[in-house]
């Protein structure tokens, strides 16, 4: 370790940061060599005191790996003057032996040493303005999603005590059908505590959808939404609900410099194995934003239905 007397005006000093809910591990490191770790409280407002302290006029850059704490932390850190990026903890480079003896400490000088070699890149960070937005539409989509299984639990529970439901409610959920399960069914025991408890949790979540879509149409109505949101609807396949997902979970199209970078980050290319004379290609890949991944593949098989052009484009890549 060298003295910190070698750390010069303007220097930059590299942190990095294992974050945890109760502390942090930090280390800077300099380009001169000069390496300090120590454990702190998860408080930005206690780094930049410590930074500015030991490291007065020096400029500084930090760094940690994406997880529970979200951007709060990169916000928080950029606020009192540290320029810093999140990286996904899988492009960190690493070792075997750092992966079966993993130690925070390590971890976090890991993190310093590659930010100061230009081995990380930071992943996207959407404005503070926008975040409850991207929220506000994947709150809705999981009420959605718990509504739909809260329907399959009460059919199954209905299949499993051997009730017949009427024809005229096998196909659509009603108010009606609502109505008759609550009045009428009848399971094999005397109580039908375990339907009405269903049933009763599927009015929640029924409010609580009809709630979130009355707030997310609130949203797109505003002046920030209304024209994107008609222009992304002109392209063949895009409906309104895959257009807000876009727009919430992207934001900025232009920060994409060519269509096979915007599907990568929807994880829409494939794995690829090149060694010496033997190329192949795998499925796609893992990694990238799986609501619009899956959305995409979507709409994209709407537009070949509906658009001539596209629908002879996909027929002659097919053939190729």
């Amino acid at each position: 370790m060298r003295s910190n007397k070698k750390v010069g005006k303007r220097q930059k000093i590299f942190v990095g940061i294992d974050v945890h809910s109760k502390s942090w591990d930090v280390t800077c490191v300099t380009h001169k060599g000069y390496c300090r770790s120590f454990n702190q409280s998860p408080s930005a407002e206690a780094l930049i005191a410590f930074l500015r302290k030991e490291f007065p006029e020096a400029e500084y850059h930090a760094v940690y790996e994406s997880g529970f704490t979200g951007f709060s932390t990169y916000y928080a850190l950029t606020g009192v003057g540290i320029h810093t990026i999140v990286t996904n903890a899988a492009d960190v480079p690493t070792t075997q032996k750092e992966q079966l003896l993993k130690i925070d400490r390590r971890d976090s000088r890991k993190l310093a040493e590659s930010l100061r070699s230009g081995e990380l890149n930071g992943i996207h960070v959407r404005p503070v303005e926008d975040l409850d937005d991207r929220s506000l539409v994947r709150i809705r989509k999981i009420f959605k999603r718990e509504e739909a299984a809260t329907k399959v639990r009460i059919r199954h529970l209905l299949h499993s005590n051997g009730v017949e439901v009427p024809e005229q409610y096998t196909r659509r959920w009603t108010l009606a059908f609502t109505a008759w399960l609550r009045n009428e069914a009848r399971l094999l025991g005397p109580s039908r505590n375990s339907l009405l408890i269903l049933l009763d949790h599927l009015e929640v979540l029924h409010r609580e959808v009809l709630a979130a879509g009355r707030a997310v149409l609130r949203m797109i109505r505003s002046e920030k939404y209304a024209g994107l949101l008609c222009r992304l609807m002109t392209v063949p396949g895009i409906g309104i609900n895959f257009a807000v997902v876009l727009l919430t979970e992207i934001g900025d199209f232009n920060r994409f410099p060519n269509e096979r970078a915007f599907a990568c980050a929807l994880g829409l290319i494939p794995m690829c194995h090149d060694s010496g004379e033997n190329v192949s290609h795998g499925k796609k890949i893992f990694r990238g934003n799986r609501m619009i991944g899956s959305m995409m593949i979507e709409a994209a098989w709407r537009a070949v239905a509906k658009d001539a052009a596209l629908n002879a484009y996909h027929q002659n890549a097919a053939c190729v």
